[in-house]
């Protein structure tokens, strides 16, 4: 079995190549919700829905968010009435969020909810929530403290970053998903740590007691795929975070940050040179493309990643 990590566009495409190479007994995704928000009386999980639409081949194919053929009269009524439309629902996005609040209002978990998800949309493989305890990712900026959400979308990523923490994390539980998957420790073929913002998509994860300090006792191997290429970030503020954070904006800089726990790490051929510097933190380093336009990309860079495991199963 493998564990993946995952938030945001970059994370929902390699699960996806995942979920298109290993059955449903072989892969379980394990996705943020630090990104969880209520707006317009409505829960929305971002990272869940991403790595759920991805999945089921119903994603926005252009944004990588949202549905595909979606289209935003909800939105421009809203407009009209002079309510908030900094964050875009779109109308066939809405039913899901619109469902979930009404499931959770019922008193069904969150688990329970990615589940039918799941079920409805054609989803064989597990996709669970990190957590079903509200856990609510903050950014300290130069603007003060501020929801997620509103630095990331509202503003556009534009204050600088100073400190993150994560509201409710010292009460928040891992899913049952998630925790029953990390207690079969023996049956791990590897934790795969997608290409995902290491602050704000896999971060919130790690805090959960009972996963980050557990990681480093695993028996299988831990491995992360930069979501850094060249210097630059595929999508989202990665690299302005690892900046302002005081690491190097780069794949090695990921790295570092993982470093303690991570087995091997993943990083594209143009930042091949990077290769001995994270070697010599003690991680193995495999280049690899990582970069994934299509589908074909995403299965071939899961193959890669299984292959690693594999080896570094081997080493251990």
């Amino acid at each position: 079995m493998i564990l993946a990590l995952a938030g945001g566009v970059g994370g929902a495409k390699l699960a996806n190549g995942l979920a298109r190479i290993l059955s449903p007994a072989e892969l379980v995704v394990a996705v943020n919700t630090g990104d969880d928000f209520e707006h317009l009386g409505l829960h929305v999980s971002p990272d869940l829905d991403t790595v759920i639409y991805t999945l089921a081949g119903v994603a926005n194919p252009v944004t990588g968010w949202g549905r595909a053929d979606e289209s935003w009269n909800f939105m421009a009524a809203l407009g009209e009435l002079g309510g908030p439309t900094w964050f875009r629902l779109g109308d066939r996005d809405l039913a899901a969020h619109v469902e979930r609040t009404r499931r959770l209002a019922a008193g069904e978990t969150l688990s329970q909810i990615a589940a039918h998800f799941c079920v409805r949309l054609g989803i064989r493989h597990p996709v669970v929530p990190m957590s079903d305890q509200r856990v609510s990712t903050m950014v300290r900026s130069n603007q003060g403290w501020l929801a997620f959400q509103d630095y990331f979308v509202r503003l556009q990523c534009e204050p600088q970053v100073l400190e993150i923490r994560f509201e409710g994390i010292e009460t928040a539980r891992p899913s049952p998903g998630l925790e029953r998957t990390l207690q079969r420790d023996a049956r791990l073929r590897a934790v795969v740590i997608c290409p995902s913002n290491p602050f704000v998509s896999i971060d919130p994860i790690l805090a959960l007691r009972g996963v980050g300090d557990r990681l480093p006792i695993l028996k299988t191997p831990i491995i992360a795929v930069s979501p850094i290429v060249g210097g630059q970030a595929l999508k989202g503020p990665a690299r302005k975070m690892l900046q302002e954070l005081g690491y190097d904006p780069s794949a090695l800089g990921v790295a570092r940050h993982y470093q303690n726990f991570l087995d091997g790490f993943v990083i594209d051929r143009r930042d091949a040179a990077l290769a001995p510097a994270i070697e010599a933190l003690g991680v193995r380093a495999l280049v690899a493309d990582t970069i994934m336009t299509g589908e074909a990309e995403q299965i071939a860079l899961a193959r890669h990643v299984i292959d690693f495991a594999t080896q570094l199963r081997a080493l251990r």
